[in-house]
Protein backbone atom coordinates (compact mmCIF):
# COMPACT_ATOMS: atom_id res chain seq x y z
CA UNK A 1 0.00 0.00 0.00
CA UNK A 2 2.58 2.61 1.11
CA UNK A 3 6.07 3.15 -0.34
CA UNK A 4 8.85 4.84 1.62
CA UNK A 5 10.87 6.48 -1.15
CA UNK A 6 13.86 7.45 1.02
CA UNK A 7 15.29 5.83 4.14
CA UNK A 8 18.68 4.96 5.63
CA UNK A 9 18.30 1.44 6.96
CA UNK A 10 22.07 0.92 6.94
CA UNK A 11 22.54 3.54 9.67
CA UNK A 12 23.35 2.11 13.09
CA UNK A 13 20.14 3.45 14.66
CA UNK A 14 18.17 1.10 12.39
CA UNK A 15 20.49 -1.63 11.09
CA UNK A 16 20.54 -3.54 14.37
CA UNK A 17 16.76 -3.57 14.62
CA UNK A 18 15.82 -4.60 11.10
CA UNK A 19 13.57 -7.61 11.93
CA UNK A 20 11.38 -5.49 14.22
CA UNK A 21 11.31 -2.67 11.68
CA UNK A 22 10.19 -5.04 8.94
CA UNK A 23 7.45 -6.39 11.19
CA UNK A 24 6.30 -2.84 11.93
CA UNK A 25 6.33 -2.02 8.23
CA UNK A 26 4.12 -5.00 7.45
CA UNK A 27 1.68 -4.04 10.20
CA UNK A 28 1.54 -0.45 8.86
CA UNK A 29 1.06 -1.68 5.27
CA UNK A 30 4.35 -0.18 4.13
CA UNK A 31 5.12 -2.59 1.33
CA UNK A 32 8.36 -1.17 -0.09
CA UNK A 33 11.33 1.06 0.73
CA UNK A 34 14.21 2.63 -1.15
CA UNK A 35 17.47 2.38 0.81
CA UNK A 36 19.67 5.39 0.18
CA UNK A 37 23.45 5.35 -0.09
CA UNK A 38 25.42 8.36 1.22
CA UNK A 39 29.04 7.15 0.95
CA UNK A 40 30.94 4.64 -1.14
CA UNK A 41 32.13 3.13 2.12
CA UNK A 42 28.58 2.12 3.08
CA UNK A 43 27.51 1.04 -0.40
CA UNK A 44 27.99 -2.70 0.12
CA UNK A 45 25.79 -2.64 3.22
CA UNK A 46 23.08 -0.64 1.46
CA UNK A 47 23.22 -2.90 -1.57
CA UNK A 48 22.97 -5.97 0.66
CA UNK A 49 19.64 -4.71 1.99
CA UNK A 50 18.28 -4.50 -1.55
CA UNK A 51 19.55 -7.91 -2.60
CA UNK A 52 18.54 -9.54 0.67
CA UNK A 53 14.89 -8.45 0.69
CA UNK A 54 12.52 -8.44 -2.25
CA UNK A 55 10.74 -5.23 -1.16
CA UNK A 56 13.89 -3.11 -0.79
CA UNK A 57 15.81 -1.31 -3.52
CA UNK A 58 18.92 0.86 -3.29
CA UNK A 59 20.81 3.80 -4.76
CA UNK A 60 24.48 4.69 -5.11
CA UNK A 61 25.87 8.11 -4.27
CA UNK A 62 27.81 10.33 -1.91
CA UNK A 63 25.92 12.93 0.13
CA UNK A 64 27.06 16.55 -0.33
CA UNK A 65 27.67 16.95 3.41
CA UNK A 66 30.23 14.13 3.49
CA UNK A 67 33.67 15.62 2.88
CA UNK A 68 35.97 13.17 4.71
CA UNK A 69 35.03 10.16 2.60
CA UNK A 70 36.13 8.56 -0.65
CA UNK A 71 35.39 10.91 -3.51
CA UNK A 72 33.27 9.18 -6.17
CA UNK A 73 34.53 9.10 -9.73
CA UNK A 74 32.18 8.68 -12.65
CA UNK A 75 33.52 5.15 -13.04
CA UNK A 76 32.77 4.38 -9.38
CA UNK A 77 29.15 5.38 -9.81
CA UNK A 78 28.68 3.66 -13.17
CA UNK A 79 30.13 0.39 -11.90
CA UNK A 80 27.85 0.26 -8.87
CA UNK A 81 24.79 1.54 -10.72
CA UNK A 82 25.01 -1.50 -13.02
CA UNK A 83 24.51 -3.91 -10.12
CA UNK A 84 21.13 -5.60 -9.50
CA UNK A 85 18.46 -3.60 -7.65
CA UNK A 86 20.30 -0.26 -7.88
CA UNK A 87 17.59 2.06 -9.16
CA UNK A 88 18.87 5.60 -8.59
CA UNK A 89 21.88 7.89 -8.32
CA UNK A 90 22.31 9.74 -5.04
CA UNK A 91 21.79 11.01 -2.48
CA UNK A 92 23.47 13.92 -4.22
CA UNK A 93 23.09 17.67 -4.53
CA UNK A 94 24.29 20.76 -2.70
CA UNK A 95 24.21 21.86 0.92
CA UNK A 96 25.43 25.32 1.99
CA UNK A 97 23.66 25.21 5.37
CA UNK A 98 26.77 24.27 7.36
CA UNK A 99 29.59 26.22 5.75
CA UNK A 100 31.58 26.17 9.02
CA UNK A 101 33.69 29.18 8.12
CA UNK A 102 33.91 28.34 4.42
CA UNK A 103 32.55 30.56 1.67
CA UNK A 104 30.18 29.38 -1.05
CA UNK A 105 33.10 29.71 -3.44
CA UNK A 106 34.98 27.19 -1.27
CA UNK A 107 32.28 24.61 -2.01
CA UNK A 108 33.36 24.05 -5.60
CA UNK A 109 34.28 20.45 -4.66
CA UNK A 110 30.63 19.91 -3.76
CA UNK A 111 29.40 21.35 -7.04
CA UNK A 112 31.82 19.17 -9.01
CA UNK A 113 30.68 16.08 -7.07
CA UNK A 114 27.09 16.94 -7.98
CA UNK A 115 28.02 17.20 -11.66
CA UNK A 116 29.64 13.76 -11.55
CA UNK A 117 26.42 12.28 -10.15
CA UNK A 118 24.30 13.99 -12.81
CA UNK A 119 26.54 12.60 -15.55
CA UNK A 120 26.26 9.12 -14.06
CA UNK A 121 22.47 9.41 -13.95
CA UNK A 122 22.32 10.49 -17.58
CA UNK A 123 24.63 7.70 -18.73
CA UNK A 124 22.72 5.02 -16.82
CA UNK A 125 19.23 6.50 -17.38
CA UNK A 126 18.60 6.20 -13.66
CA UNK A 127 16.93 9.00 -11.72
CA UNK A 128 18.70 11.38 -9.35
CA UNK A 129 17.87 11.56 -5.65
CA UNK A 130 18.57 15.20 -4.85
CA UNK A 131 19.34 16.86 -1.53
CA UNK A 132 19.39 20.65 -1.56
CA UNK A 133 19.62 22.93 1.45
CA UNK A 134 20.35 26.67 1.37
CA UNK A 135 21.63 26.06 -2.17
CA UNK A 136 18.57 25.90 -4.40
CA UNK A 137 19.73 28.47 -6.97
CA UNK A 138 22.97 26.60 -7.65
CA UNK A 139 21.19 23.24 -7.57
CA UNK A 140 18.75 24.29 -10.28
CA UNK A 141 21.45 26.05 -12.31
CA UNK A 142 23.79 23.05 -12.34
CA UNK A 143 20.98 20.68 -13.32
CA UNK A 144 20.21 22.92 -16.29
CA UNK A 145 23.89 23.28 -17.22
CA UNK A 146 24.23 19.49 -17.25
CA UNK A 147 21.23 19.06 -19.52
CA UNK A 148 18.58 18.16 -16.94
CA UNK A 149 15.76 20.20 -18.42
CA UNK A 150 13.03 17.58 -18.67
CA UNK A 151 13.67 16.90 -22.35
CA UNK A 152 14.45 13.54 -23.95
CA UNK A 153 17.65 12.14 -22.50
CA UNK A 154 17.13 13.72 -19.10
CA UNK A 155 17.58 11.41 -16.13
CA UNK A 156 15.04 13.24 -13.99
CA UNK A 157 14.58 12.27 -10.39
CA UNK A 158 13.25 13.57 -7.11
CA UNK A 159 13.94 16.48 -4.78
CA UNK A 160 13.77 14.54 -1.53
CA UNK A 161 12.68 15.79 1.91
CA UNK A 162 11.52 19.03 0.36
CA UNK A 163 11.93 22.11 2.58
CA UNK A 164 12.35 24.87 -0.01
CA UNK A 165 9.97 27.52 -1.32
CA UNK A 166 7.13 27.20 -3.79
CA UNK A 167 9.36 28.93 -6.36
CA UNK A 168 11.97 26.19 -6.00
CA UNK A 169 9.26 23.55 -6.28
CA UNK A 170 8.01 25.16 -9.50
CA UNK A 171 11.55 25.19 -10.91
CA UNK A 172 12.05 21.52 -10.03
CA UNK A 173 8.70 20.57 -11.53
CA UNK A 174 9.53 22.52 -14.69
CA UNK A 175 12.68 20.38 -15.03
CA UNK A 176 10.55 17.23 -14.81
CA UNK A 177 11.41 16.29 -11.23
CA UNK A 178 9.20 14.80 -8.53
CA UNK A 179 8.88 16.30 -5.04
CA UNK A 180 9.03 14.12 -1.93
CA UNK A 181 7.77 15.12 1.51
CA UNK A 182 8.87 13.74 4.86
CA UNK A 183 7.62 13.84 8.44
CA UNK A 184 8.41 17.57 8.52
CA UNK A 185 5.05 17.98 6.81
CA UNK A 186 3.36 17.08 10.13
CA UNK A 187 5.30 19.57 12.29
CA UNK A 188 3.27 22.46 13.69
CA UNK A 189 5.90 24.93 12.51
CA UNK A 190 5.85 23.70 8.90
CA UNK A 191 2.84 25.50 7.44
CA UNK A 192 4.97 26.88 4.62
CA UNK A 193 5.94 23.34 3.61
CA UNK A 194 2.31 22.23 3.79
CA UNK A 195 1.44 25.10 1.46
CA UNK A 196 4.01 23.83 -1.03
CA UNK A 197 2.71 20.28 -0.74
CA UNK A 198 -0.81 21.51 -1.44
CA UNK A 199 0.51 23.12 -4.62
CA UNK A 200 2.51 20.17 -6.01
CA UNK A 201 0.45 18.15 -8.54
CA UNK A 202 -0.63 14.71 -7.40
CA UNK A 203 1.24 13.02 -10.23
CA UNK A 204 4.58 14.42 -8.97
CA UNK A 205 4.27 13.56 -5.27
CA UNK A 206 6.31 11.05 -3.30
CA UNK A 207 6.39 10.32 0.44
CA UNK A 208 9.35 9.31 2.59
CA UNK A 209 10.64 9.05 6.12
CA UNK A 210 14.34 9.98 5.65
CA UNK A 211 14.65 7.68 8.66
CA UNK A 212 16.24 7.50 11.16
CA UNK A 213 15.65 11.27 11.09
CA UNK A 214 12.57 13.52 11.14
CA UNK A 215 10.00 11.25 12.74
CA UNK A 216 6.51 12.60 12.09
CA UNK A 217 4.06 13.65 14.74
CA UNK A 218 3.21 12.03 17.14
CA UNK A 219 6.71 10.48 17.20
CA UNK A 220 8.72 13.66 16.70
CA UNK A 221 12.06 13.44 18.51
CA UNK A 222 12.14 9.65 18.40
CA UNK A 223 14.03 7.42 15.99
CA UNK A 224 12.17 7.32 12.71
CA UNK A 225 11.64 4.20 10.57
CA UNK A 226 9.71 3.32 7.38
CA UNK A 227 6.63 2.15 9.29
CA UNK A 228 5.91 5.81 10.07
CA UNK A 229 5.50 6.93 6.45
CA UNK A 230 1.67 6.58 6.64
CA UNK A 231 1.66 9.64 8.92
CA UNK A 232 3.09 11.68 6.05
CA UNK A 233 0.40 10.25 3.78
CA UNK A 234 -2.30 11.20 6.27
CA UNK A 235 -1.15 14.81 6.32
CA UNK A 236 -1.07 14.89 2.53
CA UNK A 237 -4.58 13.46 2.40
CA UNK A 238 -5.81 16.41 4.47
CA UNK A 239 -4.01 18.90 2.26
CA UNK A 240 -5.32 17.31 -0.94
CA UNK A 241 -8.83 16.69 0.41
CA UNK A 242 -8.67 13.01 -0.40
CA UNK A 243 -8.29 9.68 1.35
CA UNK A 244 -5.13 8.18 2.80
CA UNK A 245 -5.69 5.18 0.55
CA UNK A 246 -5.67 7.44 -2.50
CA UNK A 247 -2.42 9.09 -1.40
CA UNK A 248 -0.89 5.64 -0.87
CA UNK A 249 -1.98 4.51 -4.33
CA UNK A 250 -0.89 7.69 -6.11
CA UNK A 251 2.51 7.99 -4.45
CA UNK A 252 3.27 4.30 -4.97
CA UNK A 253 2.29 4.62 -8.63
CA UNK A 254 4.51 7.71 -8.92
CA UNK A 255 7.39 5.75 -7.39
CA UNK A 256 6.87 3.01 -9.99
CA UNK A 257 6.74 5.53 -12.82
CA UNK A 258 9.89 7.36 -11.71
CA UNK A 259 11.86 4.12 -11.52
CA UNK A 260 10.27 2.44 -14.57
CA UNK A 261 12.73 0.16 -16.30
CA UNK A 262 15.22 0.06 -13.44
CA UNK A 263 13.31 -1.81 -10.73
CA UNK A 264 14.81 -5.27 -11.22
Amino acid sequence: MFTDSHCHLSYPELAGNLPAIRTAMAEAQVDRALCICTTLEEFEEVHALATGYDNFWATVGVHPDNNDVREPSLADLLERAALPRIVGIGETGLDYYRLEGRSIADMEWQRERFRVHIRAARQTAKPLVIHTRSASDDTIAILKEEGEDGSAGSAGGVFHCFTETAEVARAALDLGFYISFSGILTFKSAQDIRDVAAFVPMDRLLIETDSPYLAPMPYRGKTNNPSYVPFVAKQLAVLKNTTVENIADVTSHNFDRLFTGVMA
